[in-house]
C-alpha cells in the first residue's frame, strides 16, 4: 500500500529522514516509534502530500481513503453543533448526500431518465457507510467521553483538548482504508483510552499508529516502525519482540562503530604523523581518502541511548500513617456548579493511587485542594502530619522560564545549604536525575520534552516530598522515559497520587485505584486490573438485573386482582412457544453466519496451509516478500471470521437455551 523509496528530508541545516526505505503493506498494522523530533509525523505529512521529499518517492497504491486528524479545528460556521461537526469527517460525503437527495426529487416528480445515475450514487453512499453514520459518530462521541447533552451544543463553545476529541471521533467513524494516527491519547483520559483501544481492535483497515503508550502499541500493532537517527527501521513483529530486538541490534551497531573509530583513529594517526615527510605522503593521502570514506559512512547511534538519562528518588522524610484525609467535600469555581460534590475518601502513608475519571470530573481540582492551591467550598481537607506534598502539574514543565539554565532552575529550588558538603549533594542530585557537566549550562529552552521532565522533577525532589501529587507525568515522555519514570516510582518509598492516561504506567505503578465518576467517588484497593475486573463484574450485574426481573414477571404475572398468579402447565407451553416463534428468525440467521464463518476459516486455512508450504519449501520463483505478506494477510482474515464465528455461536447458543 505504501512503498517508501530512498526519502531524504532536510529543514534547514538538519538531516531528519536520510535515504529512508520501507514499506507498509494493505491491512498491517504499524507502531510507529522514536524519541521526541526524530521525525516520526514527518512521515504523516509526506502521506498526505503535505510535505515532498528532498530525494526519493512515496508510492501510494490502490488510492487508500486516508483518514488522519488536524492540528487546526475550527467549525465551518460559527452555530454548527458538535455532531453537524463530527459528521463532516469524510471527504465529499456532504455533497454526495446533497446530490443523493436532488436525484430523489427528480425521481419523485416522474423523472426516471437519473435512475442509473441515482443507483450509482445511491451504491456509493452506501459504501461509504452514510445510512449508519450518524450512530457511527454518536458511538465515537460518547465513547470519547462527551454526553448525549453535547452534541447538540456549538462546536465552538467547547475547549481545545475535546476539539482534538471530536476531530478523532469524526476520523474513526469515516471507516477510511488507511488510519494515521499522531498520539491518539494525548487529550484522552484513561477511561476514553480503554475505549479507543477495544474500537481500533475492530477496525479492519490499515493502521499507523506514532505513540510513546505501550498500552495501544502492544495491543494494537504487529509491526514496529521505529524512526531515530535520520533513519527507519522496520521491525517484523510487536513492540515485545521490537524491546527485545532492537537491543541485539543495538549491540552489533555498538560493536561495529567501535570497530569503525578504532579502525579511523589508527588511520588518521598514520596521517598524522607521516603527512609531512616526503617517503610516505602518498601512502598518508591514499589513507586521509579512506578516512573521507568512513566519515561519510560514519555510524550513528540512536538518541535513545545517547541521550537517555535516570531517574533516581531520594528517600523521602518521615510522616504520619495518614497522609490526606476528606470528608463530605465540595468545590465550586462560581459557587453555583459543584466540580466536587460530596466526596470522601483517604490516603495513607506508602500508598501510590490512581485517580482515574473522564475529563472535566475533577481530577486536576483535587490534586490543586490536596496540594493547597485550593481550598474546599465546603467540607474537611486534612493534610496529615509532617507531610511534604510535591505537585507536578501538567503545565509545570512547561512553564519553567526557557532562559534559565538546568544550573540556575535547580539551585533555585535547592534547599540544601551553600558550604562545601551541600554543593557537593546537590551535584549528585544533578547526575541522580541525568544532568552531567555538559548538560547543565544548557538552557531550559533548548531541552528536549523528556529532559524537561527529568529537570522538572529534580525541581520538585530539591524540595524533599514525601507525598507526591502527578498530574500526568508522562505527556512529553518517549517509551524510554516513560519506562525510566515508572521503574523509579515503583522502588520510591513514598506515597503517591498520579493521573495518567498510560495504561501500563497505571498498571505498573498503581497499587489502589480512586475513581471519579458523575456519581460519585469509589476506592478500590487493588491495582488498575482488579479495578477494571472489579467494574466490568458490577456492569455486568447491572445488565443482568433488568433481564433476570422481566424473566421472573414472565415466569409469575400478575394477576387481575393484583396478586400473583401461577401459570398452567398448557399456559406455560404456550408462553415457550411464542418466545421460540419470536426468536426463531435470529436463530435461523445466526445458523447461517456460522455456516458461512465455518466454510470460510476452512478455505482460507487451506490456502494458508499452502502458503506456508511454499514458504517452508520454496522454488527458484518464490517471492518471499509477496508470501509473506499473503500469509500476514490470510492470518488476518482467519482472525477475522473467527471472531465473528464466536460471537455468533454465543448468541445462538443462549437463544437454543
Amino acid at each position: 500500500m505504501l512503498d517508501f523509496r530512498d526519502i531524504s528530508i532536510h529543514y534547514g541545516m538538519q538531516d531528519v529522514l536520510t535515504g529512508v526505505s520501507f514499506r507498509v503493506n494493505k491491512l498491517e498494522r504499524v507502531g510507529v516509534v522514536g524519541p521526541n523530533g526524530s521525525g516520526k509525523s514527518t512521515l504523516f505529512k509526506i502521506i498526505l502530500g503535505e510535505l515532498s521529499p528532498d530525494h526519493g518517492e512515496l508510492i501510494i497504491e490502490e488510492k487508500p481513503r486516508i483518514g488522519s486528524t488536524r492540528q487546526h479545528i475550527e467549525p465551518d460556521t460559527p452555530g454548527e453543533t458538535l455532531l453537524e461537526y463530527s459528521m463532516r469527517g469524510i471527504p465529499g460525503f456532504h455533497e454526495l448526500e446533497t446530490r443523493m437527495m436532488a436525484l430523489e426529487e427528480r425521481l419523485s416528480s416522474g423523472d426516471s431518465s437519473v435512475l442509473k445515475e441515482y443507483g450509482e450514487v445511491q451504491t456509493e453512499f452506501e459504501h461509504l457507510g452514510g445510512y449508519d453514520l450518524e450512530t457511527r459518530v454518536k458511538v465515537a462521541l460518547g465513547g470519547l467521553g462527551f454526553s448525549t447533552e453535547d452534541f447538540s451544543k456549538p462546536f465552538a463553545s467547547f475547549s481545545g483538548g475535546w476539539r482534538m476529541r471530536a476531530e478523532l471521533s469524526r476520523v474513526l467513524a469515516s471507516n477510511p482504508d488507511l488510519l494515521l494516527l499522531d498520539e491518539p491519547s494525548n487529550y484522552l483520559d484513561l477511561p476514553a483510552v480503554a475505549w479507543l483501544q477495544k474500537f481500533l481492535r475492530q477496525y479492519r483497515g490499515t493502521l499507523m499508529l506514532i505513540s510513546h503508550d505501550r498500552y495501544l502499541l502492544g495491543t494494537l500493532t504487529d509491526i514496529i516502525v521505529e524512526v531515530d537517527a535520520g533513519t527507519c527501521t522496520r521491525y517484523e513483529g510487536n513492540l515485545d519482540w521490537y524491546m527485545n530486538e532492537r537491543e541485539v541490534r543495538y549491540q552489533h551497531l555498538l560493536h561495529a562503530k567501535e570497530n569503525q573509530d578504532h579502525h579511523r583513529e589508527q588511520l588518521q594517526r598514520f596521517v598524522d604523523r607521516f603527512r609531512a615527510q616526503a617517503t610516505k605522503a602518498a601512502q598518508a593521502q591514499s589513507r586521509q581518502k579512506l578516512i573521507d570514506k568512513i566519515d561519510e559512512a560514519r555510524i550513528v547511534l540512536p538518541k535513545r541511548y545517547t541521550q537517555s538519562g535516570r531517574i533516581r528518588l531520594a528517600e523521602p522524610p518521615p510522616s504520619g500513617i495518614e497522609m490526606f484525609r476528606c470528608e463530605n467535600m465540595f468545590f465550586s469555581y462560581d459557587g453555583v456548579r459543584n466540580v466536587l460534590h460530596d466526596v470522601s475518601f483517604n490516603v495513607s502513608r506508602g500508598d501510590k493511587v490512581a485517580l482515574i475519571g473522564y475529563n472535566g470530573l475533577g481530577k486536576s481540582t483535587l490534586m490543586r485542594i490536596i496540594a493547597g492551591a485550593r481550598q474546599p467550598t465546603a467540607g474537611k481537607a486534612v493534610i496529615g502530619h509532617n507531610v511534604v506534598t510535591g505537585y507536578l502539574s501538567q503545565e509545570l514543565a512547561e512553564t519553567i522560564p526557557p532562559d534559565l539554565t538546568v544550573y540556575r532552575v535547580a539551585k533555585n529550588a535547592w534547599q540544601g545549604g551553600t558550604n562545601i558538603s551541600g554543593e557537593k549533594n546537590f551535584r549528585n542530585q544533578l547526575g541522580a536525575f541525568g544532568f552531567d557537566e555538559n548538560d547543565v549550562e544548557k538552557q531550559v529552552g533548548v531541552l528536549s520534552g523528556g529532559e524537561k521532565i527529568r529537570l522538572a522533577f529534580l525541581r520538585l525532589f530539591l524540595q524533599s516530598p514525601n507525598f507526591l501529587l502527578l498530574d500526568e507525568p508522562t505527556t512529553h515522555l518517549d517509551l524510554d522515559g516513560r519506562r525510566l519514570l515508572q521503574d523509579a516510582l515503583r522502588r520510591y518509598k513514598g506515597t503517591i497520587l498520579l493521573v495518567s492516561h498510560d495504561i501500563e504506567f497505571v498498571r505498573a505503578v498503581a497499587t489502589s485505584v480512586l475513581e471519579i465518576t458523575r456519581e460519585g467517588i469509589r476506592q478500590f484497593p487493588g491495582g488498575y486490573d482488579y479495578y477494571c475486573e472489579k467494574t466490568a463484574r458490577d456492569e455486568g450485574q447491572r445488565r443482568d438485573a433488568p433481564a433476570a426481573s422481566q424473566k421472573d414477571a414472565a415466569k409469575v404475572p400478575a394477576g387481575e386482582d393484583g396478586q400473583t398468579a401461577r401459570l398452567t402447565s398448557k399456559e406455560l407451553r404456550q408462553q415457550r412457544a411464542a418466545e421460540r416463534a419470536k426468536v426463531a428468525p435470529r436463530v435461523k440467521e445466526l445458523k447461517r453466519t456460522v455456516e458461512r464463518c465455518e466454510k470460510k476459516i476452512d478455505e482460507l486455512q487451506a490456502s494458508l496451509d499452502a502458503a506456508s508450504e511454499e514458504l517452508f519449501n520454496p522454488k527458484p520463483t518464490t517471492d518471499f516478500a509477496e508470501v509473506n505478506r499473503k500469509v500476514r494477510t490470510l492470518q488476518f482474515e482467519i482472525d477475522r471470521y473467527t471472531e465473528d464465528w464466536e460471537k455468533a455461536a454465543t448468541e445462538l447458543e443462549e437463544l437454543q437455551k
